[in-house]
């Protein structure tokens, strides 16, 4: 009994996620709003650990049957559509192209009211968690109509990151696509992150606003050409597509712009700035040596400034011992043999007479 999983304590989000009744997050949020119950009694606390089997679980007073069959769907979400099961304001929902669907099941992630295209159903908690995560960073792609032409640069700003509500955003690529009119550009955007609103206001900060937002793929799952309101149940395959698109290799695309490349370019010019200014120390280098080489010819040809100034110093000290030096010859008179000169002629070697 004990070695049944039925019995396994586990947390109580991951339980009711499991349950098919929404994913991980979305369990988070029914909890601190009260609607879950343990054993009779409105649970609020995060982190809270059940034992399936044992104890009793209700969410908005049904009861959960903890884990059954899983059930994927892509969906082909027209606009004027609510991204939710239910709808306070009667408005038309999701539920209602799923009514003969199988499973209990509930939206992966979100798609605006005037926003369309793929979207994944799911009775599996975690599995939406795992898509969903920023963490996991799986892509979303788009196709965004805008009312007007942004430049380049404007383009190259969504890749290196916008300020908008909540943060910083940043898309993980932008290419600009050729489709209708030429006065107004359509652009293929991919980001990782699902934040409301998040494509519009990240182009409203650029000076644009989305007149067509269509999401076409996650990861490697494309939409193709399911019809809008329509929907397809996934095999394991499909599901593999969704995280094997993790690191889309787009950077042959012509006229992309992405932080893998604008980093790649980043680094040539800081390369070829770095070699620039290793040449320019180079050549300084050798200026350098040859004012030194002239420098040093020109020191051994012309005598310095210093040089001259002791030279003419030592010549004065040289001219000034010689005249002292005749000066005291002249006072002190004839030398001996003078002496005898002028007493008795010449000095010879000889015998004297």
């Amino acid at each position: 009994m004990s070695n049944d999983k039925t019995f396994k304590p586990i947390r109580l989000n991951k339980y009711i996620a499991e349950s098919g009744v929404a994913s991980r997050r979305k369990a988070d949020e029914l909890i601190e709003s009260g609607k879950v119950k343990v054993n009779g009694r409105t649970q609020k606390k995060m982190g809270t650990v059940i034992t399936p089997g044992i104890d009793e679980v209700t969410v908005s007073g049904e009861k959960l049957k903890g884990a059954g069959k899983k059930y994927y769907y892509m969906f082909n979400k027209p606009i004027q559509v609510v991204t939710s099961m239910n709808d306070p304001e009667g408005r038309t929902s999701v539920a209602d192209y799923f009514a003969s669907a199988e499973g209990r099941l509930f939206p992966v992630g979100r798609l605006d009211w005037d926003s369309e295209g793929l979207l994944l159903m799911t009775n599996d908690g975690e599995f939406a968690q795992a898509v969903t995560h920023p963490k996991e960073e799986i892509p979303k792609t788009y196709l965004v109509k805008l009312d007007g032409q942004p430049t380049e640069p404007q383009l190259r700003k969504l890749v290196t990151g916008v300020s908008i509500e909540g943060g910083r955003a940043t898309a993980k690529y932008v290419e600009r696509i050729k489709r209708g009119s030429e006065k107004y550009a359509w652009i293929k955007i991919v980001i990782t992150e699902g934040r409301n609103r998040q494509i519009r206001r990240m182009f409203e900060s650029i000076g644009y606003s989305v007149t067509k937002l269509q999401r076409v793929a996650i990861g490697f799952l494309k939409l193709g050409k399911l019809r809008k309101g329509m929907y397809v149940k996934l095999k394991a395959v499909d599901l593999a597509k969704i995280f094997d698109g993790r690191s889309p290799n787009l950077s042959d695309a012509k006229g992309l712009y992405s932080r893998d490349t604008l980093e790649k370019v980043q680094k040539q010019r800081t390369s070829h700035t770095s070699g620039s200014t290793r040449r320019t120390k180079k050549v300084g280098n050798k200026k350098r040596s040859a004012k030194k080489r002239e420098a040093t010819s020109e020191s051994k040809e012309t005598p310095s400034r210093e040089f001259r100034k002791f030279a003419k110093k030592a010549k004065f000290k040289s001219t000034k011992g010689q005249q002292r030096g005749a000066a005291s010859k002249s006072s002190s008179g004839p030398s001996r043999p003078q002496k005898k000169a002028s007493q008795g002629g010449s000095f010879k070697r000889g015998r004297s007479r």
